[in-house]
Parts: C-alpha cells; sequence; structure tokens
C-alpha cells in the first residue's frame, strides 16, 4: 500500500516475530535458576487481565515468582540488558521495566498454554516484550513446543536448554500439550507506555 501523505517518521526494516538468543547464561547459572523452584511456593496459573482467573480450558500449568530482591537481582539484570540490546535492534518500543515479578513455569504432562496473546486490555495493556527463557532440556520432555502463530503459519521456537526468545507481546502463541516429562521456563514482560 502506497502511503499518499507520509508522516516521515523512520521505518523498521528489520521487524522480526521474535528473535531468540543462546549463552547469555552459563549452564551453572541456568541451573542454579532452577533450583529456585519450590513446590511449596508453587500456585496454579491464572490468566492475567481477566482478573485472574483459572481456565483449564485455556491454560494448565503451575508457576512460582522470582521476587526481585538483590539475590535475585542478576537473573533481572541480564534479561533486562538483553531485552533493551532487542528493543533497541528490532522494535524500537517505549520500555520502562517488567511488568510484575519473573514467574517460573512448570509444565507437566497434560499441561499447556493455548494460543493466546501476553497484551490486551486493562493490566496487561503496558506489556510491549515477551521474555521466555528455557530451563529444560529438549529431551527431559515430550510436547511442550512454544509456538508462534506467523500469518497462518505455526512455526516452533528452539527448545535447546539455556535459549531465550524474545517477542512483542502482540504476537499470537501457545506451548502445545506436555505429552512426557518436565518442561521448566522462565517467562516475563517488559512493560511501556500505553501503544499510541
Amino acid at each position: 500500500m502506497a502511503i499518499n501523505y507520509p508522516f516521515g517518521l523512520p521505518l523498521k526494516h528489520n521487524f522480526v516475530e521474535f528473535v531468540y538468543y543462546n549463552g547469555l547464561f552459563l549452564p551453572h547459572e541456568t541451573e542454579r535458576i532452577l533450583s529456585l523452584w519450590d513446590d511449596n511456593q508453587k500456585i496454579k496459573a491464572t490468566l492475567s487481565g481477566t482478573d485472574n482467573l483459572y481456565d483449564d480450558e485455556l491454560r494448565k500449568s503451575d508457576v512460582m515468582f522470582i521476587e526481585n530482591t538483590p539475590e535475585n537481582e542478576w537473573i533481572y539484570n541480564r534479561l533486562a540488558g538483553l531485552a533493551i540490546q532487542c528493543n533497541n535492534e528490532r522494535y524500537w518500543f517505549d520500555l520502562l521495566g517488567f511488568h510484575n515479578n519473573l514467574q517460573l513455569a512448570s509444565y507437566t504432562e497434560g499441561d499447556f498454554f493455548d494460543w493466546h496473546l501476553d497484551f490486551g486490555a486493562g493490566e496487561i495493556s503496558d506489556r510491549k516484550l515477551s521474555i521466555s527463557m528455557q530451563l529444560s532440556d529438549p529431551d527431559e520432555y515430550e510436547g511442550g513446543d512454544l509456538q508462534f502463530m506467523l500469518n497462518q503459519k505455526i512455526v516452533n521456537a528452539p527448545r535447546e536448554k539455556g535459549t531465550i526468545i524474545v517477542f512483542p507481546s502482540f504476537i499470537m502463541h501457545r506451548v502445545t500439550p506436555i505429552t512426557k516429562g518436565i518442561r521448566k521456563s522462565i517467562v516475563g514482560w517488559i512493560a511501556g507506555p500505553p501503544y499510541r
């Protein structure tokens, strides 16, 4: 489509629906993050933006939160730096910081998260970038693929342990049902002023 009266704004020539990175965390650091999981602190995952309702037809998994404390600050700093770098290279969104605490998510057999957006009305209207970090080895589970819907084409994200996937929160995605084993990941959202 030709623009018949351009505003002269810069165009994003290198936008992509998702970006993935490896090597941000060393193997022992990934293990250190995994060691934060505590069955006594896990809760059933809810749906943000819907008064935190449970909906086992859309999402079934357990989560716990990584508090932003001095002992966990290194995780936040590392992921924040990557989010800023990715945003500067790809998206140019106005960013302010993390939307809520980082989540540790655990998917066991039968767990899934069907097609959804991380962005929406109300409390999630300030989400700009979503981050997912793979904490489990691919051979530790079956199913559990992080997938994106890109123009009616389904694309799998990499599954390698330690891989971090960054994507705009308005991109449609899902986690397919786990058929065997356990998949653990970090999930977080970078917030910014509402789109205008």
